[in-house]
């Protein structure tokens, strides 16, 4: 009996790769931990993702969800990558997590994006959001995505706003005030 593929072949890639001028979106790759695990201990990071830092266990945890979420949903994270250096910068994208929030957000896919510290004013998050949310437009079902971000983080804030999230309700999460945005799927 003879297989209709074969079993050297590569798999499809599950994770669709963007293009950007100056980076790459791809999906996790473990060498993606080293970078992961650094950029989750700077203060100036995760001072508005939950206020603590991140163990190497928990990043690699979300990297797996990452995956996950592709292989599930259809849809999930990238890793981006700065191409002039070939180095993981952060993560960019969207997930279902359940979170136990009201109003809730299950079902619908979440934006999330974070970055470097290093890297913040260049650009890059722009264009990766760009990226993910022209992905998002032509490839999601749902009539729109959402996202939370801590009343405090102004800078992704501005972000938001800027590609079309709107602030529809603000709620405590893990008993921290956060504001809960949504942003339309664009008419054509």
């Amino acid at each position: 009996m003879s297989l209709p593929f074969s079993l050297l072949s590569a798999p499809a890639p599950l994770v669709p790769v963007l293009d950007t001028p100056d980076l790459l979106l791809r999906g996790p790759r473990p060498t993606d931990l080293h970078e992961g695990a650094a950029m989750h201990q700077d203060p100036e990071f995760y001072r508005f993702l939950g206020g603590k830092p991140h163990s190497e266990e928990d990043v690699w945890r979300r990297m797996l969800s990452h995956m996950g979420h592709w292989g599930m949903l259809g849809y999930g994270s990238w890793s981006i990558e700065e191409k002039a250096t070939g180095r993981f910068v952060g993560t960019v994208g969207f997930f279902d997590v359940q979170r136990d929030l009201t109003p809730s957000l299950k079902g619908t896919p979440e934006a999330g994006w974070v970055l470097a510290p290093r890297l913040h004013g260049r650009g890059y998050a722009s264009q990766a959001l760009q990226a993910a949310l022209a992905w998002a437009d032509e490839h999601l079902p749902t009539p729109r995505t959402t996202c939370i971000i801590d009343p405090g983080n102004t800078a992704s804030l501005h972000l938001a706003n800027k590609f079309g999230y709107q602030e529809f309700a603000r709620a405590m999460y893990h008993g921290e005030e956060i504001v809960l945005l949504e942003r339309p799927r664009p008419v054509e």
